[in-house]
């Protein structure tokens, strides 16, 4: 039960950390941004861990891998998916 509240306390500040870091408006919840930091602490500590880096480092990793995720969840009309909330596509019949 400790571990899970931990986990989630992390990932809110890891996640705050990087919708900090990503300039313009981002669009996406406290659970998403919670959930976001989870994953960049986790994956930021295998990382670092298999790096044989420290705690800072894995910090930084998750933060920065974070962002990246944020920067995905929120990036709105460009890239592979079209325009739209969420990147649904917009079809056009013309």
């Amino acid at each position: 039960m400790l571990t899970v509240l931990w986990f989630i306390v992390v990932g809110a500040v890891i996640g705050a950390l990087a919708r900090l870091l990503v300039p313009g408006r981002n669009p996406i919840g406290i659970l998403l941004t919670i959930g976001v930091g989870v994953v960049g602490a986790i994956l930021g500590g295998l990382i670092a861990s298999a790096l044989g880096a420290g705690s800072f480092v894995a910090f930084v990793f998750a933060v920065i891998i974070a962002a990246v995720g944020v920067v995905a969840l929120t990036s709105h009309g460009t890239g592979r998916w079209g325009s739209g909330r969420w990147g649904r596509r917009r079809r056009s019949y013309f």
